[in-house]
């Protein structure tokens, strides 16, 4: 784990909210010199801490209708197939462009976070796409009508 000190931290939470925000910009709001603002991001940089500055797209390209879908695969007879049936199944999906996100869950359970323009149509994409794949035993589907936190998440993950 890697230790942050305050100043680390409020350098991190300005250009979470914004990074666009220039050395000068950072530095005026801490209250610090640009030279050590410069330093301290190059060395967030160089440690990992920033991998790459990026942007959160506007509610207008967000889907409107979000769920997590939660899919278990059934175990086969030869369970060596399992690992390759869900890694089938974590690809398939990733390659949807309404499928978000796209985790394994278990040893034979795979997340997935969907978006779509209506729940009807969110419905019907898990109807028509999901419940379709051959040897599932579950698919659990979880409408999400709210963040409590995280709201900016949708923005990050959804492809133009």
């Amino acid at each position: 784990m890697v230790q942050l000190d305050d100043l680390d931290r409020a350098i991190l939470r300005l250009l979470k909210d914004d990074a666009r925000l220039t050395i000068s910009e950072i530095a005026e709001k801490l209250k610090r010199p640009e030279s050590t603002i410069h330093f301290r991001i190059k060395k967030l940089q160089e440690r990992g801490v920033i991998d790459r500055y990026t942007i959160i797209l506007g509610r207008d390209l967000q889907p409107r209708a979000l769920a997590v879908v939660y899919i278990q695969a059934e175990t086969p007879i030869i369970e060596d197939f399992l690992e390759r049936y869900v890694r089938h199944i974590m690809k398939t999906l990733s390659m949807l462009p309404n499928v978000l996100a796209v985790a394994r869950s278990g040893r034979d359970g795979v997340v997935a976070l969907i978006g779509e323009d209506t729940p009807e149509k969110l419905e019907r994409f898990v109807d028509e796409t999901i419940r379709v794949l051959p040897s599932l035993h579950r698919v659990e589907v979880i409408p999400i009508d709210e963040f409590g936190k995280g709201n900016g998440l949708v923005g990050f993950l959804v492809g133009v």
